[in-house]
């Protein structure tokens, strides 16, 4: 049994990842889902009602597949991000679904912020979700891939759980200004290894030749219908390598795609 971790702090944004979750369970089957609230260890008298909150996500979700396998979990924890990491090692969580938003800077910031320290942690693969992204069976992911040390870069094992969750087509896409006639001998070779780590999957490869990532990327997931979009941070920065900091965060607010990051 696959389990996904849902942190929710009872806001449309994380209701909304809350459902998206479903979703997952629902396509994926045999999933379990927990709604995961933290709050500072002063207001520890109130645990009842947070999980009462949690348990009113959980009814309406399974209102809708009254088969899925939902807890909920209210803990008093004044770091969300520390509490949220043990309790994805206690549970060995295999995904954890948050939501965030473009509504505000200030909100951008905060989920933001939350959302990469996660990433950053390197625990398990992260997914966000736009606010506004409403779920409907995954059917094609496009990858994003450097071409650089590909066995050392692409995590194969976590990889692989995710595309099991949905048995998608996957797209390997390469956004690169570098290279504009025909590939290098080193690409070919690590393009070798990509279709080693995904031979048990329909696949293809996609180089595009664009000077603006987040161009790129909108293009490819219109022209190509793509449910979701997987990346891979690199080690020591979640912006380095293919990812600058001002880039990602505009893609993740920019577009209505999901995301993973999973970690090298």
């Amino acid at each position: 049994m696959k389990t996904i971790i849902v942190p929710t702090d009872f806001s449309d944004t994380s209701k909304n990842a809350a459902r998206f979750a479903a979703g997952i369970a629902s396509q994926a089957g045999d999933v379990e889902i927990i709604l995961y609230h933290a709050f500072e260890e002063k207001y520890e008298d109130r645990i009842t009602t947070m999980e009462t909150a949690l348990n009113e996500i959980k009814d309406e979700l399974i209102s809708k597949a009254a088969y899925l396998n939902v807890s909920v979990l209210a803990v008093a924890e004044d770091s969300f991000t520390e509490g949220l990491e043990r309790v994805i090692r206690h549970r060995e969580a295999d995904l954890v679904v948050m939501g965030t938003t473009g509504a505000t800077p200030l909100q951008q910031l905060f989920v933001g912020s939350n959302t990469l320290t996660m990433i950053d942690k390197n625990i398990c693969p992260i997914m966000v979700i736009p606010p506004d992204a409403a779920y409907s069976n995954i059917k094609k992911v496009a990858i994003t891939c450097d071409y650089k040390d590909v066995y050392k870069t692409i995590p194969v094992k976590p990889l692989h759980k995710i595309l099991d969750l949905f048995n998608p087509f996957v797209h390997v896409i390469n956004i690169d200004t570098e290279h504009y006639v025909e590939l290098t001998e080193e690409y070919k070779a690590e393009k070798e290894k990509l279709e080693e780590i995904l031979k048990d999957y329909k696949h293809d490869f996609s180089f595009i030749r664009l000077y603006d990532f987040i161009e790129a990327i909108d293009s490819f997931t219109e022209d190509y219908n793509i449910d979701l979009i997987i990346t891979f941070p690199k080690k020591n920065s979640f912006f380095g390598g293919l990812f600058k900091e001002s880039t990602t965060k505009k893609l993740k607010y920019h577009t209505d795609i999901p995301m993973i990051t999973i970690h090298e």
